[in-house]
């Protein structure tokens, strides 16, 4: 079972209450943090915040030498022997100077993608969830913790992620509350439509309207491997929309598909380039298309308007759009007629991004029809490094 962002501002505060520690397992980009953020916000806690994958061993407590003769003991028989002592790190006293001046607020102290940690630094953490001590020094008792971590495949209904993570053990498992956040598209649209501090939706209108169109689209099943939409590369888009908007309207034209496609991928950011009113749309290319396949001079000559980045993103979504089909011969022979437009890197980039689709190019190859096996034929002789010039 897995709980959505709003099911989880209840149950997080609960696991407190209880005196437990919460475990907010989720993808990277969910709103691990946010949500953390948001739930010490609605209990009036403080929050301070640690990274554990940017932590080092000894981090926390480093020992120093003696700093003063009373260090020093001398005893009767062993010889003279020096009581160690330990430096804290600033964010843990930090957290106990809030403390002594705030006896009465609570706390929250988030370590955030703990299982990111060496397992030298877990270990090291683990008197912290454990004992609530480090060496000699007592967490003060309004401290609460909140763990967060991404998957590993040894979790239950994880077992296709690949994270770098390093597995927990069985004693951090025991001791913690595991609470699994899931991507819940009525509840970040309802938080996208709410407005912030100076008025405006935490989202531009544009996003909220694109996603309820394309709710799959929030976190896609089937992304590209490298870059590809989470909630929160979609806030990033809409972070950097609002501050393209400010330049000049030839600049924006320049800019606006390669910021969109660096935070959604190719394939997201090129149908949200489209919804936002790009001069070419995936419909636009098979727009009267026949066996013929030939595209018109118009058409031809707008696509040839395009950065080598648009027209492969463009080919990439067209490769993929259910409505017009590549086992089409019609279809087919099209794509391929704009696909020979491109270069043979851009080519490349193009089939190898859709060659990772399940059954992409198996579909081509079993297809009755001459045209689409003709496609498919150049496919593979792209995939094996030869340009297709004709």
């Amino acid at each position: 079972m897995a709980l959505s962002f709003n099911a989880l501002m209840a149950a997080v505060p609960v696991v407190l209450q209880a005196g437990n520690v919460p475990n907010i397992v989720g993808e990277a980009g969910i709103g691990k943090s946010a949500l953390v953020a948001q739930v010490a916000q609605q209990i009036h806690a403080q929050l301070f915040t640690t990274v554990v994958s940017l932590s080092e061993k000894g981090d926390l407590a480093i020992p120093i030498p003696p700093l003063t003769a009373d260090s020093f003991i001398q005893t009767a028989h062993y010889g003279r022997i020096a009581d160690v002592q330990y430096g804290y790190a600033h964010t843990l006293v930090t957290i106990i100077q809030f403390a002594e001046q705030h006896p009465q607020q609570q706390i929250i102290w988030f370590l955030d993608e703990f299982n990111r940690g060496t397992q030298a630094v877990q270990s090291e953490l683990m008197n912290l969830v454990l004992q609530r001590r480090i060496n000699d020094l007592m967490l003060p008792k309004q401290v609460s913790l909140i763990l967060a971590e991404n998957p590993d495949a040894q979790m239950q209904g994880f077992t296709d992620t690949f994270y770098g993570v390093t597995a927990g053990d069985d004693a951090i498992k025991d001791r913690t509350t595991r609470l699994v956040m899931t991507e819940d598209i009525h509840d970040w649209l309802t938080w996208a439509r709410r407005l912030d501090a100076n008025g405006q939706p935490n989202i531009m209108q544009s996003i909220s309207d694109y996603l309820t169109q394309q709710p799959e689209d929030l976190r896609p099943v089937h992304h590209d491997q490298d870059v590809y939409p989470t909630p929160r590369a979609w806030q990033r888009v809409s972070a950097n929309l609002r501050q393209l908007h400010q330049l000049p309207d030839a600049m924006q034209r320049k800019l606006q598909f390669d910021l969109i496609v660096g935070d959604l991928g190719t394939t997201v950011g090129a149908k949200f380039n489209q919804f936002l009113g790009a001069p070419l749309t995936v419909p636009a290319l098979f727009d009267n298309a026949t066996a013929v396949g030939a595209p018109s001079e118009s058409l031809m000559q707008t696509f040839k308007t395009l950065s080598v980045a648009e027209q492969q993103s463009l080919l990439i979504a067209a490769g993929q759009w259910s409505a017009a089909p590549l086992t089409t011969d019609a279809y087919a022979t099209r794509w391929q007629a704009l696909l020979q437009q491109l270069p043979t890197d851009g080519q490349f980039a193009v089939v190898s991004a859709l060659g990772q689709q399940p059954n992409w190019l198996s579909s081509l190859q079993s297809a009755s029809s001459p045209a689409v096996r003709r496609l498919a034929t150049v496919v593979l002789k792209i995939m094996n490094g030869q340009a297709f010039d004709a």
